[in-house]
């Protein structure tokens, strides 16, 4: 019973509640319970009580994965905690998907504390080819998205400060795995990845800080300004897509 009451808590330190997941974990799935993986911003040492989710992946056997309904109830408590849903894979899950969702596995591998039983990610490695491929592919669906989305704005401002806030974040994780593919440092913060990827892709970094400024409700742009600021937006992502389809890439460059 203490366990359930501890979990409508916010814990001060994300691993004041690992002992409640294992356990909730093991009393759901048993032997077939192979690891328990925190990642993201609880991970990374920029956790903030009340203000950041954890995030936990669950990796069970092929068996345990049939019967993941044993974790409704489970899940339903931790969310009081601010915890995210898990994601819930397999060991198979996790290879056959390093072709098709590199740049995911990249950023949660990036920042990741193993919880309980085996680290099943120390040992993924990335063929940059695939990397490469999705980031083009995910840089093309967000163009046109952005397009699509500014024609909804009806040249409104307030409605162009929220696209720029809801597209911009799907950003940084195609740049942390441009410097992936660099063999760069990823750092840890916003402002900072987008700077070396810019520098690393010699791309425009600042059109994508002083959206992060908007995002963040810091900036002082008139309306005139926030226009010409999304037309360049839209004009940047545009020739990084071009600059990532001449892209040569191989799995050890």
């Amino acid at each position: 019973m203490e366990k359930r009451l501890n979990m409508s808590k916010i814990p001060e330190k994300p691993e004041d509640i690992f002992p409640i997941i294992t356990a909730d974990c093991k009393a759901a799935f048993g032997e077939d319970l192979l690891s328990i993986i925190l990642y993201g911003s609880g991970a990374g040492g920029d956790y903030q009580p009340g203000k950041s989710d954890l995030n936990f992946m669950i990796i069970l056997t092929d068996r345990g994965i049939e019967s993941l309904d044993r974790a409704i109830d489970m899940v339903k408590r931790w969310q009081k905690s601010r915890v995210a849903l898990p994601l819930v894979v397999t060991p198979s899950y996790i290879l056959d998907s390093l072709d098709a969702y590199p740049i995911e596995f990249i950023s949660i591998k990036r920042r990741y504390r193993l919880v309980y039983g085996k680290d099943l990610l120390a040992s993924l490695e990335f063929d940059h080819r695939h990397i490469r491929l999705q980031i083009e592919r995910e840089l093309r669906g967000k163009l046109l998205h952005l397009r699509e989305g500014w024609l909804e704005t009806e040249g409104k401002t307030r409605k162009i400060r929220e696209l720029i806030g809801i597209s911009l974040t799907a950003f940084i994780s195609l740049f942390g795995a441009l410097l992936y593919m660099k063999g760069l440092e990823i750092p840890n913060e916003k402002r900072a990845i987008i700077s070396a990827a810019g520098e690393a892709f010699e791309f425009n970094a600042a059109v994508f800080l002083d959206c992060e400024n908007v995002r963040r409700g810091v900036d002082h742009f008139s309306s005139e300004e926030l226009n010409t600021l999304f037309k360049n937006y839209l004009l940047t992502v545009g020739r990084l897509c071009d600059k990532i389809d001449r892209l040569d890439v191989s799995l050890n460059k």
